[in-house]
């Protein structure tokens, strides 16, 4: 018998062809350095670079005044995820508890090392006039709030009455000269409602604030170590306190909107 031909091509014999990586997957591999699991949808390993606060978008978007131009934000339906540094999903229960948050039921979910989270489509996938901005649910407004990428002013009261200068949403005192910058003006590149739907096999996850390529992510995330720092670093514990608040709020306003009946059977 003969033996078998040589590989003409370098192959092993029968050895399946590496497939070609997704654009997806390259932006982020190749551009961001992020480790990504296998399979598809493209999704991000978690707990190596960062991890992620995932939060209903009204707490997601009162998260906006407490972090740094550059911290990655991504949206996906109604939730958003907000990357903080790696090992903030182990110290969550404990910074919760801290802060006097431990003993209510929040909408509130930490992923970090072994989670992964499905990849958002890269910002070159939205032409400028489309940039993902988000709708805020508002109880004084049927039609909500649009909310882009570019911190917001500080929020008023459930009352609408302004919180005491110098102070967070949950009467945290902010630090010197942490001046939020006026929304984006309308106009292209202004943002409007994510339009669900139309992001193909990838999902609905998109960047409302997109990570930089050539920029090491870990400078910009929300740490523990922040506190009371003076670094560039936006302060985890701050945030922390700021998305609970403002998910106790989504929970008293949902409870005081179902029926009567429906609230007393559910004492």
């Amino acid at each position: 018998m003969f033996g078998a031909l040589p590989s003409v091509t370098g192959r092993t014999p029968g050895a399946i062809p590496r497939p070609r990586r997704c654009r997806v997957r390259r932006w982020y591999e190749d551009a961001l350095g992020w480790p990504t699991a296998p399979g598809d949808p493209v999704r991000l390993a978690l707990g190596v670079r960062f991890d992620v606060l995932d939060v209903p978008a009204e707490a997601g978007a009162a998260a906006l005044r407490r972090l740094g131009p550059r911290s990655p934000v991504a949206v996906r339906g109604g939730r958003v995820q907000l990357l903080v540094a790696a090992g903030s999903a182990e110290e969550l229960p404990g910074l919760l508890e801290w802060l006097d948050w431990g003993t209510l039921p929040l909408d509130l979910r930490a992923l970090g090392s072994g989670a992964c989270l499905q990849a958002p489509l890269p910002p070159e996938a939205f032409p400028r006039e489309e940039a993902p901005s988000l709708r805020v649910p508002d109880a004084r407004s049927a039609s909500g709030t649009d909310v882009t990428g570019v911190p917001s002013p500080p929020a008023t009261g459930d009352a609408g009455v302004p919180p005491p200068p110098g102070t967070g949403d949950a009467g945290v005192p902010s630090p010197p000269g942490a001046d939020v910058p006026p929304p984006r003006a309308p106009g292209p590149g202004a943002g409007r409602p994510l339009p669900l739907g139309r992001l193909g096999s990838q999902g609905a996850a998109v960047w409302l604030r997109p990570p930089e390529p050539g920029c090491e992510v870990e400078a910009s995330l929300p740490t523990l170590s922040a506190l009371g720092g003076g670094g560039d670093a936006p302060d985890l514990v701050r945030l922390v306190d700021t998305v609970a608040t403002h998910c106790h709020r989504v929970r008293l306003r949902r409870a005081g909107a179902q029926p009567p009946a429906s609230r007393t059977q559910g004492r």
